[in-house]
């Protein structure tokens, strides 16, 4: 039998875990402008001065047979079955794997996000002054701290809506509060800004919530849920479209135990690996299984030599129980490390990664 042709949208933690897994078993096309694969994770790391955060794109993806097409998928023909790219291509596909991650919102041009880590990097070269950070959730934490800690000569504030890390533990925010004043960062809590241009600042990193990259997918008539992610099955299939999969930050993903699923790298490889088990199944006849995740850590760096694991119970809520300091850190760092290693693993040997635990 002719192997399937499987397109990959997306080469992040959740398209190249889909396409890498895949490999073995179907003809796969990665479409992504991108020659390198970026580790998300670091961005903050890359802000304040690490020099890359980068790894080839084909170091990964020659050995397991996949094309690498370096270009940007701008339309979908769900009934022909085809994605266009902007450099004129027409790709057919049988399954399509819709892996387009997320995004911070556009602030406009006076302000930087975590995506725009490597300009902002060059801008605190050009200090010193005042950094001040929008947004009290793990991204903002990570880049005040980070900042605070590396860059001596400007001094960093850190401005919520809400409360820092109101995800964590009453005994998670105490540290993360205690350690962002310890390294210098003013933080002021309950205050809405609408945009860069209400803070009198001398540079703005935009780091609010999260949208997903679904304008492709909504053009195309696919269906999407309240919060603007694709709707997907337990199998990750399109409710709309079965014959599409979408992983990652782009889907309304949800498990029994773990409800719905937040953006993050933790959620991104699993649902990547089982999308890549559902299309496999569904090749041999058989029906996909639901995806089965349950949270068990938060894992946060502050700088580098302190950090926070926040247990937390199966739905990604926090128990009060937590792990600081150098302990804290150096476990974050071997759990950033561990999801390279994973996608490595899956390049050499891909039927071992629903070995790991938590894979599927």
């Amino acid at each position: 039998m002719e192997k399937q042709q499987v397109l990959v949208l997306g080469a992040g933690y959740a398209g190249l875990m889909a396409a890498l897994r895949l490999a073995p078993h179907t003809r796969v096309t990665l479409v992504d402008p991108s020659t390198a694969f970026t580790e998300r994770v670091r961005l903050h790391e890359r802000a304040a001065g690490r020099p890359d955060i980068t790894h080839p794109l084909d170091a990964l993806t020659r050995r397991a047979g996949i094309v690498h097409v370096a270009a940007r998928a701008t339309r979908i023909d769900p009934a022909a079955r085809q994605v266009t790219t902007d450099d004129g291509r027409r790709i057919p596909y049988d399954r399509l794997v819709y892996a387009l991650g997320s995004r911070t919102p556009d602030p406009g041009e006076r302000a930087f996000t975590p995506e725009t880590a490597a300009e902002l990097h060059k801008r605190l070269l050009d200090g010193p002054g005042e950094l001040t950070v929008v947004g009290g959730g793990l991204t903002g934490i990570e880049l005040a701290a980070e900042i605070a800690e590396a860059q001596h000569t400007w001094k960093v504030r850190l401005i919520t809506g809400d409360e820092v890390g109101t995800r964590l533990s009453a005994k998670g925010r105490a540290h993360v509060r205690a350690t962002l004043t310890g390294l210098g960062v003013r933080i002021e809590e309950g205050r809405r800004v609408a945009g860069p241009e209400d803070i009198d600042t001398d540079a703005v990193v935009w780091a609010t919530a999260m949208t997903a990259n679904t304008a492709l997918a909504e053009a195309a008539g696919i269906a999407l849920d309240a919060t603007g992610r694709v709707s997907v099955d337990g199998a990750l299939r399109s409710v709309s479209h079965p014959e599409i999969y979408a992983v990652g930050d782009s889907a309304a993903m949800t498990t029994p135990a773990g409800g719905a699923l937040r953006m993050a790298c933790a959620t991104a490889l699993p649902a990547g690996s089982h999308a890549a088990s559902s299309i496999i199944a569904e090749t041999r006849g058989r029906q996909p299984e639901p995806l089965r995740f349950r949270f068990v850590v938060q894992c946060v760096s502050l700088g580098r030599r302190d950090g926070l694991i926040q247990l937390v119970r199966a739905d990604d809520s926090p128990r009060e129980r937590v792990v600081r300091g150098g302990l804290a850190a150096r476990t974050k760092e071997r759990v950033v490390r561990s999801t390279v290693s994973m996608l490595r693993l899956a390049a050499r040997r891909p039927g071992a990664v629903p070995l790991i635990p938590g894979m599927s």
